[in-house]
């Protein structure tokens, strides 16, 4: 991915969009900030081995343009009403925005495009797609004050986040039902408070990058996968799927740390309808993610094991260890730091 300029020049100037958009304070700055990011990540997309990638990057192109498309109309009639005082609904254009933004980010009921496109990304991609491509639309979202809309969204991704993931055998795209479930937690912490949802979004980064760290080192993209290529080493299998834990929110790991503050924060604002239904739908997703530990510790392949010894170096090896040592005694060492100081 990086030994490439061009890809160096591409990735700087999907960095420097998505800061226009956080920084901008008028939504044509914004706008403009969204496009110089979309039109910077399409030719991160293309991939010369992979024949999928060029259907990924045209889904991905047409939802985003759309997106920006209705984002563009809706500030200009903004605008239009400040500057002209014409008669236009405030609330029903801040409306449009919003479902534009939720677009761009893959929220429900507008997460249709995003699992089939993850189906074909390489995993660096998929992962910039699941964490950077998801601060500007989030980061708008917050600035606008629609909370049916947001409550109706967040009920949705949980939902269908992890009732998606229920029946999937590829990690591409567990992963991305995993992400729409998360994009859920993070539209609800966003109601409360921004400082949680960025929090949230940071805990969720971290854990998914070291899923995703070990994913391309050895080219996992299935589930039985997980199953045959690590029968010599109980360490790599084992700290994977405590890593997988830990993505669902299962205590005592560090991905319970961000859910257990959005839940203290909804209780204090008397949201338990939301969080009822949130707790259920991730009580979904850590069901299917210990059926993949309890069947990848119970089932033994003995093949491909000569493939691991090819992809892993000592390099990868411990900043992996020393990732998954943070995603497993995390929530310790943050709770001893506070009870220190």
């Amino acid at each position: 991915m990086f030994n490439n300029s061009s890809k160096i020049l591409f990735i700087t100037i999907m960095i420097i969009g998505t800061l226009i958009t956080v920084s901008s304070n008028s939504w044509l700055g914004a706008w403009m900030g969204l496009e110089i990011n979309l039109l910077s990540f399409i030719p991160l997309l293309s991939d010369n081995n992979n024949s999928m990638s060029t259907e990924a990057s045209l889904k991905y192109f047409l939802t985003q343009a759309l997106a920006s498309t209705v984002l563009l109309f809706s500030s200009i009639l903004l605008m239009l009403k400040n500057n002209m005082n014409t008669e236009i609904n405030e609330n029903l254009t801040s409306m449009i925005i919003m479902s534009a933004l939720l677009l761009k980010s893959g929220a429900a009921p507008f997460h249709f495009w995003f699992p089939n496109m993850m189906e074909g990304l390489t995993w660096i991609n998929a992962l910039i797609l699941m964490t950077w491509q998801k601060i500007a639309p989030l980061m708008l979202i917050s600035y606008l004050d629609i909370k049916n809309l947001l409550l109706i969204s967040a009920i949705l991704s949980v939902i269908i986040g992890a009732i998606g993931g229920l029946n999937q055998t590829s990690l591409r795209k567990l992963m991305s039902f995993s992400s729409i479930n998360h994009l859920g937690w993070m539209l609800s912490s966003i109601m409360i408070s921004e400082l949680i949802w960025l929090i949230y979004f940071l805990f969720y980064s971290f854990i998914s990058f070291i899923l995703i760290f070990m994913f391309n080192i050895f080219k996992l993209f299935h589930l039985n996968q997980l199953f045959s290529w690590f029968v010599n080493s109980k360490i790599l299998k084992f700290s994977m799927l405590i890593n997988f834990l830990s993505l669902g929110g299962l205590p005592p790991f560090l991905g319970f740390l961000p859910k257990w503050l959005v839940i203290q924060q909804l209780t204090s604002c008397n949201q338990y309808f939301l969080l009822t239904v949130m707790m259920m739908s991730t009580l979904i997703t850590l069901f299917f993610y210990l059926r993949i530990c309890y069947s990848a510790f119970m089932l033994n392949y003995f093949e491909n094991n000569w493939l691991m010894k090819m992809n892993m170096n000592s390099t990868n090896t411990n900043l992996y260890f020393v990732m998954t040592f943070f995603s497993i005694f995390g929530l310790f060492l943050i709770s001893l730091f506070f009870f220190m100081l």
